[in-house]
């Protein structure tokens, strides 16, 4: 049992040694750079971080667009149905860490003004997509871990206007704690083309912070690690307008509920930046087995070092 308790600091470090941020946002090929938390802006159109850490707290203000997030000064065009794509990374831009838990997409209408002098305390969100767990049980968050890119659809009936899109990491490795969930929203300034009138309802609109709360039986799951359980979304059902909208749970780890379709992209360097389906889901590519036997709670690496420590342990104890 002593042996034991010399393991307990090398495994927190490992899950808490890096983070995240949307480091490239990809709309129909064309790539746009975000900043690296804290780095002195370049023009984005994604707004920029002050921390690669995760927000904590259902009620945190930071849960709107990420650590005290500040407007890029640039806005990206698209029209509905494209395809987007969001390229998260660590703040040394190695791969993203966390491999449990669900990604959500939402949008806000910033009305007459454009995304980047909109006032996001004031947005009112509305879900089009949300992904959880494979039928396979392991989660679509966990291919970020291998380079791929988490993918999204433009709803094919959106109205024109100034919107802002929210990408949000839910990591869970940590839930089974209560307030132990790490947020990692991010929102990109867009211009949607078109001459589409589909919209929300208002009962369909939800405030972040607000439309969570660290009790919520997909924030706060026991269990998280089993792999048979149901996993309910946080936050209101992916609104009626995007084709495909579905009611939030996924039974017994099958499939993801999505309303813009989730797909899996190819990592960087693959032959396929990202999936191009029409349909409206957004994964992220299947791995091979090999590549899903890697993405393991700890990495590999923690196994060598707690064999060394149990090894100068017993020495010591001679």
């Amino acid at each position: 049992m002593k042996i034991t308790s010399l393991f307990v600091p090398v495994l927190v470090a490992a899950s808490v040694s890096a983070h995240g941020f949307v480091y490239k946002f990809t709309v129909n090929g064309k790539e746009f750079i975000g900043n690296v938390p804290s780095a002195k802006p370049a023009p984005s159109v994604i707004r920029e971080v002050t921390e690669q850490d995760p927000v904590k707290g259902a009620s945190n203000p930071s849960l709107t667009c990420g650590q005290n997030s500040t407007a890029g000064s640039l806005i990206a065009n698209v029209n509905p149905g494209d395809t987007v794509t969001f390229d998260w990374r660590t703040a040394s831009l190695g791969p993203w860490p966390h491999n449990t838990g669900p990604m959500l997409t939402y949008m806000a209408n910033c009305g007459a003004t454009t995304c980047d002098k909109f006032d996001i305390s004031q947005a009112k969100w509305f879900k089009v997509q949300q992904v959880g767990r494979k039928n396979d049980t392991t989660w679509f968050q966990a291919d970020l871990m291998t380079g791929g890119v988490a993918t999204t659809t433009i709803p094919n009936t959106l109205a024109a206007g100034n919107y802002l899109i929210r990408h949000e990491i839910i990591a869970l490795h940590l839930a089974t704690a209560l307030g132990g969930a790490e947020f990692y929203p991010s929102c990109t300034q867009l211009q949607v083309g078109g001459n589409q009138t589909g919209a929300p309802q208002a009962s369909e609109l939800v405030s972040l912070p607000g439309a969570y709360s660290d009790n919520d039986p997909g924030i706060f799951d026991p269990d998280v690690f089993n792999p048979g359980s149901n996993y309910t979304f946080p936050g209101p059902a992916i609104a009626s307008f995007v084709s495909g909208s579905g009611d939030g749970t996924i039974t017994n780890g099958t499939g993801s509920t999505t309303g813009s379709t989730p797909t899996t992209a190819s990592p960087p360097a693959a032959t396929s930046a990202a999936s191009s389906k029409s349909s409206k889901t957004c994964k992220i590519k299947k791995r091979s087995t090999s590549e899903d036997n890697t993405l393991l709670v700890r990495p590999r690496h923690v196994s060598r070092i707690m064999r060394r420590l149990a090894f100068s342990h017993s020495l010591s104890r001679r």
